[in-house]
């Protein structure tokens, strides 16, 4: 714990000394450094068919609508669309690239709707929000961050939505 400190004080002084042209990650936050309220949206993400392929080869859910277009035009849908599990990967994916990210710590869990179809070619974005936060109480030094967010195609429309809880550890500002 106490080297990963180090670590990411180093890595943040190496951010804020770094040559401005050459892009780096955001620092990274410890859950005491959020606030209730505060907002981020990520960059985005297109899905393309090739990713929709190789999650049906990862996942192996070959499910006729995500892989097959001349069933899937017989469907509500009428084409191809994405694995409702794969556009909370991406969520989750987009939410560790956004200026606003947690050292890495666990998921507690997710609670997703899966709202609108996630089409090929469509472009998303997650849009989240500190809704509340707290002290572990089983794991001291540790602390729950509430974590509402959406998944937004390129057109405004919400198309997945849920809530994460996540738990990290407490920033700790003992000099190194």
């Amino acid at each position: 714990r106490d080297l990963h400190k180090v670590y990411r004080r180093q890595r943040q002084m190496c951010i804020r000394d770094s040559d401005m042209s050459t892009p780096s990650l955001p620092a990274e936050r410890y859950w005491d450094d959020a606030a209730e309220g505060d907002v981020c949206v990520s960059p985005t993400y297109r899905v393309t068919e090739a990713r929709i392929n190789a999650y049906a080869e990862l996942t192996g859910d070959f499910t006729p609508v995500h892989v097959d277009e001349a069933y899937a035009r017989t469907t509500p849908f009428g084409t191809r669309v994405a694995h409702g599990l794969f556009g909370l990967s991406i969520a989750d994916g987009l939410k560790t690239q956004s200026d606003y990210r947690f050292v890495p710590g666990m998921s507690l869990g997710w609670t997703w709707d899966f709202l609108l179809p996630i089409k090929i070619d469509d472009e998303v974005h997650v849009r989240f929000s500190v809704a509340g936060m707290r002290a572990s109480r089983s794991r001291p030094g540790w602390g729950i961050v509430i974590l509402p967010s959406e998944l937004i195609n390129q057109h405004g429309q919400v198309v997945q939505k849920g809530c994460l809880l996540y738990t990290s550890d407490a920033a700790d500002d003992t000099p190194c």
